[in-house]
């Protein structure tokens, strides 16, 4: 591998790993951090240039992919405000009963609440 591919690839991983590292769900950090690390292992001893630019093709659109989820969460959590309650439960002391949200790389975030 030529330096500068090498210095490329690297780059690359530490881009994905900074990024996935915002990620606030503790599950899908720890998620992407893993298969960002199984997959560089799993590809270091790679010679082959053309694999090598498909590899790094297909990590910078993965890179990508962690950027729009991250706006599509942050958007999502400014726009969708919490549960809120009414007076009288506010005096009754009634805590919201919240229910969890669960969203994957592949689910369309551009739904709204």
């Amino acid at each position: 591998m030529a330096a500068s591919s090498r210095a490329q690839v690297l780059r690359l991983y530490r881009a994905l790993l900074r990024e996935s590292q915002r990620f606030g769900g503790y599950n899908y950090r720890t998620y992407a951090i893993r298969r960002i690390r199984d997959a560089f292992r799993e590809n270091k001893d790679i010679k082959d240039s053309e694999k090598i630019e498909e590899l790094v093709n297909k990590a910078k659109a993965n890179l990508e992919v962690i950027h729009r989820q991250e706006a599509a969460l942050l958007s999502r959590s400014r726009t969708c405000p919490l549960q809120s309650f009414s007076e009288g439960e506010q005096e009754q002391g009634v805590t919201p009963q919240l229910e969890p949200v669960r969203v994957s790389v592949s689910q369309d975030l551009g739904r709204g609440c």
